[in-house]
């Protein structure tokens, strides 16, 4: 389309769509898998009118047989396209994603409950066995830095944090 300035460009634009668009929907509409997909391949071949420099110099029936030739172009890409992607039902999705129980919604819900037990449980220890916990699962020390870090023996921190652990696991149990 020639440059006419922005309004005449905007018109021959709107004019083009409303002659040729109709005919070209309903041919992609039988050649395309839903009406999104006609659509969207029709937008394609209108822009690609847009694009091309000297489309707007062609006479009117050479631009509806360069529109319906890109239409049918855009058609077998398309088709090709679909060709290379491959489908699956929504079910057989479903039913892989949750072969691994721990992936399911159920087990999800569990292990969060599970989480703020364990949390609530860590709760009613002292602030130093909390802090043991935390340097040794957290920050993933071993017993000799937390050692160094609180100042104590290797030896009393082993003793500490296995005396936190057991006191840990009978709190959880109980509730």
């Amino acid at each position: 389309m020639q440059r006419q300035g922005n309004k005449g460009l905007d018109d021959a634009a709107a004019e083009l769509y409303r002659l040729h668009a109709p005919s070209i929907l309903a041919y992609l509409r039988m050649h395309t898998s839903s009406w999104e997909e006609a659509e969207d391949v029709l937008v394609d071949v209108f822009l690609a009118a847009l694009e091309k420099e000297n489309f707007g110099t062609l006479r009117e029936s050479e631009q509806r047989s360069w529109l319906w030739r890109v239409a049918r172009n855009k058609v077998i890409d398309a088709f090709r396209a679909a060709q290379r992607r491959q489908f699956q039902s929504l079910e057989d999705i479903a039913e892989t994603v949750y072969d691994d129980d721990d992936l399911a919604p159920e087990q999800f819900a569990l292990r969060q409950e599970e989480y703020h037990q364990l949390y609530a449980s860590i709760q009613n220890l002292s602030a130093l066995q909390q802090q043991v916990l935390r340097l040794r699962f957290v920050h993933e020390l071993r017993c000799a830095e937390i050692a160094t870090a609180l100042g104590k023996s290797e030896a009393a921190v082993r003793m500490l944090l296995s005396r936190t652990l057991n006191l840990l696991r009978s709190i959880y149990e109980k509730h």
